[in-house]
């Protein structure tokens, strides 16, 4: 999440607390997991001597959840990349800085903690430039979102406007039952059964379509801009939503 540069400036800020520039170095270096010794380096070799003699554990252990203490070392946690987001701001480290922090503002309207971790890996997939990826991953994730939706609460109602259209559909039990049909054609269901409205139906056939250039090899090329567009109306109209 913050290159070099970046967090030496960060590290220096008078109003980051102790634990605030502990949090920044774990979201150096692609934010992996990272032993108490590794961290005192990187906030030294940053200019910051006195961390040499910081109790990193213990300031990490009470940080509120942000850090988690794992087999490598300390990592962040979900709550915890959103919390130095919001520290960083602008300053964002990504590839695409202003755009991805901007993304990761809507990550904390999702409730469920799986979704939101599930979106925030889309989200990092765009950081690093790996645009297919972000755009196969989070498409996954809205349309496992809908899936459990109908599941929970449409299931009837939603093999009842199947079977009408196809004769030959089996009855969906499961989320995995559901799977079965072509996503474009399980669109204008949830759409009829008003679970999705009609402008948003003809939004998400559009990214549908972004999502089926992306998982093929082919020639396709694709800019930040449009991946970007592709995460932030999949987070507005699926994941904040259904999450």
């Amino acid at each position: 999440m913050l290159a070099n540069d970046q967090l030496k400036n960060l590290l220096h800020k008078p109003e980051f607390s102790t634990t605030d520039r502990l949090l920044l170095v774990l979201a150096s270096d692609n934010a992996t997991a990272k032993p108490v010794r590794v961290i005192k380096k990187i906030a030294s070799d940053s200019g910051l001597r006195a961390a040499v003699k910081w109790n990193v554990s213990n300031y990490l252990s009470r940080s509120k959840g942000r850090a988690v203490r794992v087999p490598d070392g300390w990592e962040l946690t979900t709550d915890g990349r959103t919390y130095v987001a919001s520290l960083v701001g602008p300053l964002a480290a990504a590839p695409a800085p202003s755009i991805a922090s901007k993304l990761r503002v809507h990550l904390s309207s999702i409730a469920n903690t799986e979704t939101r971790a599930f979106a925030e890996e889309g989200i990092e997939c765009f950081e690093h430039r790996l645009y297919r990826s972000a755009v196969v991953l989070t498409w996954a994730g809205a349309i496992a979102l809908l899936h459990d939706h109908v599941v929970k609460h449409k299931l009837k109602e939603f093999n009842a406007e199947a079977t009408h259209r196809d004769a030959k559909w089996r009855k969906a039990k499961t989320t995995d039952d559901l799977g079965r049909m072509k996503e474009y054609d399980f669109l204008q269901i949830i759409e009829k059964l008003s679970i999705i409205g009609k402008n948003v139906k003809q939004e998400l056939e559009k990214q549908l379509k972004l999502r089926n250039g992306c998982g093929h090899p082919n020639t396709l090329k694709i800019s930040e801009n449009v991946v970007a567009a592709h995460i932030e109306i999949l987070m507005l109209n699926v994941f904040a939503k259904f999450g």
